[in-house]
């Protein structure tokens, strides 16, 4: 162990004296100075990433806004149209435009003529089938790209 200790001692002093050297010293100094630099560097890089990715939400953030900009005034636009206000006077004050007649069906005819609903049933927490969440998940993938119908997976 001794051994160990002095071989150790004697490694660490003669990188010691290596420092004695100007070569050694001064390529050490500007060892240094390129890591200083190249850490510099790699934060600015980084910064300037984050700062990219930030411009790039805020420009998506703008075009999803002005998106939303042009359908309110499309919107706009057609609430302006003879359309827009014929269809409206139509389902709201029940009038008929000129030379029509408007004819009024009994709720209960109008509704002897639907069919009824199904009534949804309460599956959400039991398994459809004994497969394994994984197969049955395959199995709609599946179905789904090869435009079949679901068969109650």
């Amino acid at each position: 162990m001794l051994e160990k200790i002095k071989k150790y001692a004697k490694r660490v002093l003669w990188f010691a004296g290596q420092f004695r050297d100007a070569k050694f010293a001064g390529l050490m100094l500007f060892v240094v100075i390129v890591l200083l630099i190249s850490w510099s560097g790699v934060k600015a890089i980084q910064t300037n990433y984050g700062l990219q990715k930030q411009i790039a939400v805020l420009g998506q953030q703008v075009q999803v806004q002005q998106l939303d900009n042009n359908n309110l005034k499309l919107e706009n636009q057609y609430y302006d149209t003879d359309t827009y206000l014929d269809l409206s006077a139509r389902q709201n004050f029940g009038l008929a435009a000129p030379g029509e007649k408007e004819i009024i069906i009994p709720k209960a005819v109008a509704l002897s003529y639907t069919t009824p609903l199904p009534k949804p049933t309460s599956q959400v927490d039991t398994p459809t089938s004994k497969q394994p969440v994984a197969q049955r998940n395959f199995e709609a993938w599946v179905n789904f790209f090869l435009h079949r119908q679901n068969s109650g997976n």
